[in-house]
């Protein structure tokens, strides 16, 4: 079992930066694939940017340039530094993890925190 915990959330203006943190804890010699999701109020949950143990990044098109996801492997944590905020990316941010290499949907995630909330006022 792995454990995530997220922290970092808070409200910022738009334009405004904020980081993410998440540790991870127990059978974390097993986690592959980490990444931060997000998920707005009426919307379905959806992936941010990922990274795998190696460095390979993926990021949703809506954040390239602007979102920076980065990995500690010996820390187990993972850290998500978010700049040029705008009002569209107030969600409730989850930290994720998979020991496999299946996927980066939602469903392919083995391990899930509780989620950390960012509000982008305008």
């Amino acid at each position: 079992q792995v454990q995530l915990v997220e922290s970092g959330g808070g409200l910022v203006q738009a334009g405004g930066s904020l980081t993410l943190s998440c540790a991870a804890s127990g059978s974390t010699s097993n986690i592959n694939v980490m990444g931060w999701y997000r998920q707005a109020p009426g919307k379905q949950r959806a992936l941010v940017a990922t990274i795998t143990k190696l460095g390979n990044t993926n990021y949703a098109d809506s954040v390239k340039g602007r979102f920076t996801i980065s990995r500690d492997n010996a820390k187990n944590t993972v850290s998500l530094q978010m700049n040029s905020l705008r009002p569209e990316d107030t969600a409730v941010y989850y930290c994720a993890a998979q020991t496999g290499l299946v996927g980066l949907s939602v469903g392919a995630m083995d391990y899930w925190g509780k989620g950390t909330l960012v509000t982008v006022s305008t």
